[in-house]
């Protein structure tokens, strides 16, 4: 139920973008999704990849700081105040979101990743309760 995200930290200096995307298609990585958060100094960049790994060792191989984390991906109807059930089923568990991000693409569905003080126990509780709200755990 949960899915491995690989984040890198990058130097805010032009062309190290383009580094890590030359690198993820030099090892043939693809990208799901992803996010960048930055400050004056470097970047934060959270990707959900086709081999969190492979991702992990490539980018490290060139330079770059990279760590793997555990996250939830969560697919739940476009319909408002659908989050907002999602969040109550975290705050039933008492949990904390360390961060989230999202899209969506379609009138029917969003997608969301987010990062827990318990991924299991946050997947434990969509398995059990979000099927309610239409809201489930997918793995990529």
């Amino acid at each position: 139920m949960l899915t491995k995200q690989v984040s890198v930290f990058v130097e805010n200096k032009k062309g190290r973008m383009e580094q890590v995307s030359k690198c993820l298609s030099d090892g043939n990585i693809n990208i799901a999704s992803m996010i960048l958060a930055d400050t004056s100094e470097y970047g934060l960049l959270r990707m959900i990849v086709s081999d969190a790994p492979k991702a992990k060792e490539v980018l490290e191989a060139a330079g770059f700081s990279a760590i793997i984390t555990k996250v939830l991906v969560v697919k739940f109807p476009n319909i408002a105040g659908t989050l907002d059930k999602l969040m109550g089923l975290f705050n039933e568990l008492d949990l904390s979101i360390e961060y989230m991000y999202g899209i969506s693409t379609s009138a029917d569905s969003a997608t969301l990743v987010v990062k827990t003080s318990d991924n299991d126990a946050a997947a434990k509780v969509i398995s059990e309760k979000g099927a309610e709200s239409d809201i489930s755990v997918i793995c990529m």
